[in-house]
């Protein structure tokens, strides 16, 4: 069977990504737009902070790293029967799994609640709030971890665009609950709550069909004990930490933050979905779509093959993070202000979330490299490098978040703040919440630093001819789409202050001029899409 080529593989996966990415935004705008930044949407994203780890832990982390590569052996060197029973025990273990954590999570929220939230507990009523939204929010797991198995299957038979499209009724389901389904709720911000439990359930019941065209379809099965079960697990434990250290460490952020001044958590929820945004759309899809080609030369020994494969997953992660990173640094306040400074959302609100957006997407090119290389080592079973790497680079972010909000406490606090001490004066300086960005970045650098060290004492990477050629134009390319933002901030400073129609103009403008500025030094200095064509 003829297999479609890695950057044709991307751009499927892209389009669907990038059409929920959008929704997305839209999602964070009407949320905004009908709660602004306050305690009630605090709780809200503490309450879907925690499902929405285990979800990318089990869904795109962990779960996912040692599915595929099994799945794919088993695809390409036995029967269809034995495909069939695999996915089918998986599924049955999976679920079994993830029903009792979930049936934990409900029971035990308030706990869960007072955990990741301990500043809010002298606030009873946000942590009581937070603890009915955890408890609507937490079967989201459940549903949206046997999605991703399902999209796992359809990923492995390059069928990218489903799972791609799927998130679309995630953002659907929060757009209607900010805007239409709030007002008829006690507590409007509980609308939200019930939007993320039913789409949960609508994501898993759209794979379905697809399973069934691939004769793929069965009753899950329970299959602690089969072989190939028993090696996904096996494979999964030791990646809990290692595939997921960004979501370990925004956990460690959500509780941090529950300290810090009221709004935080919103403006750090409202970072980290900017920032999914083309981290989503070619980060992840990156990552998605090289994991099954690198299991399938591993599976037939392709050294060579393997090996560029990677190198062409290296080179357009750099190609397309470093001018994202540049253009989110700078352009942080005008896109916020852009998009989410409408109804209750505040200029202050864009300025205090645009703090921490110019920290974090300071890591992007970190980020985006690690969905490239990760996959080389979970594509050969080998977990325990990512696991090393991503300890230490926890344990790095937990200690830095610590020096940077003690720093920026120092540097920024009026002598009146410190009429409690120094820790009573946490939730009264705005802005700490940008050292817990800024760590999160530097920790993603050190993550990449050790798998790429780790690549290269193994030896299964061997760098493609055209390099220095590849790094110098993209180099170019960034100076000059720097310097078009540059001038453009400086002829027009004040973004805050003009109407909504003005500043959308006004950033397309920008945008589509920096854009237009890095393609057209590229193509002056060499660059031809055929370079990105892949393997």
């Amino acid at each position: 069977m003829s297999r479609p080529s890695l950057f044709r593989s991307m751009l499927s996966f892209s389009g669907g990504t990038f059409l929920s990415r959008i929704l997305g935004l839209v999602r964070e705008q009407a949320i905004a737009y009908s709660f602004g930044a306050s305690a009630a949407t605090d709780a809200f994203w503490v309450a879907f902070r925690i499902p929405n780890f285990l979800r990318r832990l089990f869904a795109e982390g962990s779960f996912s790293v040692a599915f595929v590569p099994v799945l794919t052996e088993v695809k390409e060197t036995r029967p269809h029967a034995d495909l069939k029973e695999l996915v089918a025990r998986t599924a049955g273990t999976l679920g079994g799994v993830l029903l009792v954590l979930t049936a934990l999570g409900v029971l035990g929220a308030s706990w869960l609640a007072r955990g990741f939230a301990l500043g809010a507990a002298d606030e009873p009523g946000r942590l009581a709030l937070t603890t009915d939204l955890l408890r609507v929010t937490f079967p989201f797991l459940f549903f949206v971890s046997l999605t991703a198995l399902a999209g796992g299957v359809l990923n492995s038979f390059h069928k990218f665009a489903l799972p791609a499209l799927t998130p679309i009724i995630l953002n659907l389901c929060m757009i209607a609950g900010a805007l239409w389904w709030a007002p008829h709720f006690d507590v409007p911000i509980m609308a939200l709550g019930w939007a993320i439990f039913a789409a949960g359930i609508l994501q898993l019941l759209v794979q379905l069909p697809a399973l069934r065209r691939l004769d793929l379809l069965a009753l899950p099965r329970w299959g602690w004990r089969h072989p190939d079960v028993r090696r996904i697990l096996k494979l999964m434990v030791p990646t809990l930490f290692g595939s997921s250290v960004a979501q370990v460490n925004l956990l460690l952020d959500t509780l941090i933050a529950s300290f810090l001044i009221t709004g935080s958590q919103t403006w750090l929820a409202q970072t980290d979905r900017l920032l999914e945004f083309p981290l989503g759309i070619f980060g992840v899809a990156l990552g998605t779509v090289i994991l099954p080609s690198l299991s399938r030369h591993h599976v037939a020994t392709d050294r060579e093959g393997f090996a560029k494969a990677l190198d062409w997953g290296l080179r357009t992660a750099l190609l397309i993070s470093l001018p994202a990173m540049l253009a989110l640094v700078l352009l942080a306040e005008p896109i916020l202000a852009t998009l989410l400074q409408h109804g209750r959302f505040t200029a202050h609100d864009v300025h205090m979330a645009a703090l921490s957006l110019s920290a974090l997407s300071f890591g992007l090119p970190a980020f985006a490299l690690v969905k490239v290389v990760a996959p080389a080592f979970y594509s050969r079973q080998d977990t325990r490098t990512p696991v090393r790497a991503g300890i230490v680079a926890m344990v790095a972010n937990m200690v830095l978040n610590v020096l940077f909000v003690g720093l920026l406490l120092s540097l920024w606090h009026r002598p009146e703040d410190l009429e409690g001490g120094w820790f009573a004066a946490l939730d009264k300086v705005p802005g700490l919440h940008m050292g817990l960005a800024l760590a999160s970045a530097l920790a993603g650098y050190l993550n990449l630093a050790q798998l790429w060290l780790a690549l290269k004492r193994d030896g299964v990477y061997v760098s493609q001819p055209g390099w220095p050629r590849h790094l110098a134009r993209l180099a170019v390319a960034c100076v000059a789409m720097v310097a078009v933002i540059v001038a453009a901030l400086w002829c027009w400073p004040d973004w805050s202050g003009w109407s909504p129609l003005t500043r959308v103009w006004r950033l397309g403008v920008v945008i589509g001029a920096a854009g237009a500025t890095f393609v057209a030094v590229l193509l002056a200095g060499g660059f031809r899409l055929r370079d990105l064509r892949g393997i």
